[in-house]
């Protein structure tokens, strides 16, 4: 369970990464160190920062720079890719259009899904069916974005491996029928900035995440997330250039039948200037049937363990909470 924790963990995941593919990374003394750090973060806060992740930092710059430019738009340009049940719920908000348990949030965003074909996963995935909706304005965003997705699926896996071989399974554990066929979601995010006296408008309410591990990306000089550890207190995880803040969702709590917590986190932006948060959300394959893993059965010594949860499941009864009633109206 998460502790009353005062600080996140800074993660070197280097050496990890160096070794993902060796059948034997477990057998490395660089890459059970970070396992080990893993292991401390997940169980103590459920967040963490990693840097030496492999991702240019050009390209994670490049990202928030086009994310501040699609913002600066006129609302009507924004709004020729608006979200709808229609789209699979893919597209454009407005703020204060996304809601977190019953209250609007200061916000805006563009939401994107692994695409879902029709009748690929027959009712279960009928609410998701839809394609991502591209603005032309930025020119490039839908290449650079699209690497971008790219890159945080090939780390975020990476991680999951060191993950597994914290709780005591396989490097593989997280793949195959459990996450071989990953579901993404990514949410590009902009804040307002505050002009008055009010600093306690939400950009985005108290809340865990759904699915296995979180990579946010955030504007280097603005802190506005806020973590809640075990004893009520909101902990600041202002940006660090170089990393990105990482935390842990509710499938993966599932999974380590209790373990490793999805600790609950909120956004306030204070600070007068726009801020930009590209938030990459790596789940399970979209039909996984979640559980806790054998391994952990056994080693939690919990008296009753999580139930199950198909994972489209718990996200579409999620999305069909996440924005106000008249979303599909002009």
């Amino acid at each position: 369970m998460a502790t009353a924790f005062k600080t996140i963990p800074i993660i070197d995941v280097s050496a990890l990464l160096a070794k993902c593919d060796d059948p034997k990374m477990a057998e490395d003394s660089g890459v059970s160190k970070v396992v080990k750090e893993l292991d401390q973060a997940c169980r103590e806060a459920g967040f963490f920062y990693v840097k030496g992740h492999g991702i240019p930092e050009s390209l994670v710059n490049e990202v928030k720079k086009i994310s501040h430019e699609f913002f600066d738009l006129a609302y009507e340009e924004k709004l020729k890719i608006k979200l709808t049940p229609a789209a699979g719920y893919r597209g454009y908000q407005r703020i204060r259009e996304n809601i977190t348990k019953g209250t609007p949030d200061l916000q805006e965003a563009i939401d994107y899904y692994r695409e879902i074909k029709d009748g690929m996963y027959g009712a279960l995935g009928k609410t998701m069916e839809g394609c991502n909706q591209w603005p032309l304005d930025p020119p490039k965003f839908k290449a650079l974005i699209e690497e971008y997705i790219s890159l945080c699926t090939d780390l975020s896996r990476n991680i999951m491996r060191g993950i597994a071989l914290a709780l005591g399974g396989s490097p593989y554990e997280f793949e195959g029928e459990r996450a071989g066929d990953a579901f993404w979601v990514l949410r590009v995010i902009g804040y307002p900035g505050v002009f008055s006296d009010d600093k306690n408008d939400i950009g985005c309410g108290a809340h865990t995440d759904y699915g296995l591990l979180t990579l946010l990306n955030q504007d280097d000089d603005i802190p506005a997330l806020q973590v809640r550890n075990l004893s009520g207190e909101w902990i600041s995880a202002p940006p660090i250039p170089g990393t990105f803040v990482c935390n842990i969702g509710d499938m993966l709590k599932i999974y380590s039948n209790g373990l490793y917590e999805s600790t609950v986190h909120k956004v306030i932006n204070n600070c007068p200037k726009y801020r930009v948060c590209v938030a990459y959300f790596y789940e399970t394959n979209y039909d996984a049937v979640v559980e806790p893993l054998d391994v952990c059965k056994q080693t939690t010594g919990e008296a009753i363990e999580f139930q199950r949860a198909v994972y489209g499941e718990h996200l579409i009864s999620k999305v069909k909470n996440n924005f106000v009633k008249d979303l599909a109206a002009d």
